[in-house]
């Protein structure tokens, strides 16, 4: 399993002034799909990741992408 933290970006059409983070994880082909399954719930519990997109290539590595939302405090006063 390879990890790569992609800088965030901001994403229009989600709401408004909604800016997410995300982050690219590659698993290798022996990683069964039960494994890769269950490294991703506790990512998105621990974590506050969500999945945004999977892509088996033709070598069978799952390319995955999560983002989660940045959330920026507003100083009031």
């Amino acid at each position: 399993m390879s990890h790569h933290l992609v800088r965030p970006r901001i994403m229009r059409g989600l709401g408004r002034g909604v800016e997410w983070e995300f982050d690219r994880v590659t698993f290798e082909r022996d990683f069964s799909r039960n494994m890769v399954t269950r490294l991703l719930v506790e990512r998105a519990e621990h974590g506050g990741w969500e999945l945004d997109r999977v892509q088996i290539g033709p070598d069978g590595k799952r390319r995955v992408v999560l983002r989660r939302k940045i959330i920026r405090a507003v100083r009031t006063a």
